[in-house]
């Protein structure tokens, strides 16, 4: 049973865009601040391109459990293509906040789906490629996360970036900042 301080968070992607890495980094970052983390992955087909769930959990006091999330706070949607194939928002709490990758704007995500709970959005693939010259989304989603939720300062994410990434740390890092910037949130009434 988690303590009432956790946030869960369940990430959702594809093979090679990154959801992991995205994790790690947010659980790093916490970390930094002085909050117990968690990051951890469950594959399917171990193959690029498959679906892929990743999770946090973040914690001011230390995090005693140790399984999959099946309800969490937040869920975080790197390929909008999984939207169509399987029930991401599943398990979602009311009130829970779901970060979207996609190009329509949020009364449009919310007539298609129907969705209740808090939204954000942002255009990742679209950001990803004039950023960083590839459609990987994973720090575009990481700073649309921070902002939809101020799970973590901006800020603490730069080191874990730096580090990750290397000679590539600052056009992530700046990815991340334009998404934290451009990303679009809803609260439901």
């Amino acid at each position: 049973m988690k303590d009432s301080n956790t946030i869960e968070i369940r990430w959702h992607g594809r093979g090679g865009q990154g959801a992991v890495t995205s994790c790690e980094l947010l659980a790093l970052a916490a970390i930094d601040e002085g909050r117990h983390a968690q990051a951890f992955p469950s594959f399917g087909p171990e193959r690029r391109g498959a679906p892929v769930q990743a999770f946090n959990r973040v914690s001011q006091e230390p995090i005693r459990v140790r399984c999959a999330i099946s309800q969490p706070d937040v869920v975080v949607v790197l390929d909008p293509g999984l939207l169509r194939i399987m029930n991401v928002p599943s398990g979602l709490k009311d009130g829970g906040i779901l970060v979207v990758n996609t190009k329509k704007a949020l009364d449009d995500i919310r007539a298609e789906f129907g969705w209740k709970w808090n939204l954000a959005t942002i255009d990742a693939t679209r950001l990803a490629r004039e950023m960083l010259g590839v459609p990987i989304t994973n720090t575009i989603m990481l700073g649309a996360v921070v902002k939809a939720t101020g799970i973590v300062q901006m800020e603490s994410l730069v080191e874990p970036l730096k580090h990750r990434f290397g000679r590539i740390g600052e056009k992530n890092i700046n990815a991340c900042r334009q998404a934290y910037e451009k990303t679009v949130t809803a609260v439901i009434s």
